[in-house]
């Protein structure tokens, strides 16, 4: 399959809140991050079809989103422009050597890519 979806993502200025939210609605058991300055918490796959996580905006009211595998993150980005849509975030390393960016499509939508 070429460029699966492989990860989603709730970003927003309470994440505690947003963590009680879905875990009362969906019954999700969240796992923290052991960086604290990051407040993120992950989701197993096995409770949402592809792994997940629900954390702190970097900055503005935040998102949802979902990730697309690619090869190569800022030949991506480049092409995301070339069609028309706009870098929200640009690429960025991962504690664990992945790297993901974020766009929007030409309507404004956030859309995750990440090369894991």
């Amino acid at each position: 399959m070429a460029n699966p979806i492989t990860w989603f993502e709730v970003l927003g200025a309470n994440p505690d809140k947003l963590r009680g939210f879905y875990s009362k609605l969906f019954d999700w058991k969240f796992q923290p991050l052991p960086d604290p300055k990051m407040d993120y918490a992950v989701l197993d796959k096995a409770q949402t079809g592809i792994g997940g996580g629900v954390g702190k905006a970097p900055h503005g009211p935040g998102w949802s989103t979902f990730y697309v595998s690619v090869d190569d993150v800022t030949a991506t980005l480049s092409k995301v422009e070339q069609l028309g849509g706009k870098t929200l975030m640009p690429a960025t390393k991962l504690p664990d050597g992945g790297t993901i960016a974020v766009f929007a499509d030409p309507e404004g939508h956030p859309v995750g890519i990440a090369k894991m």
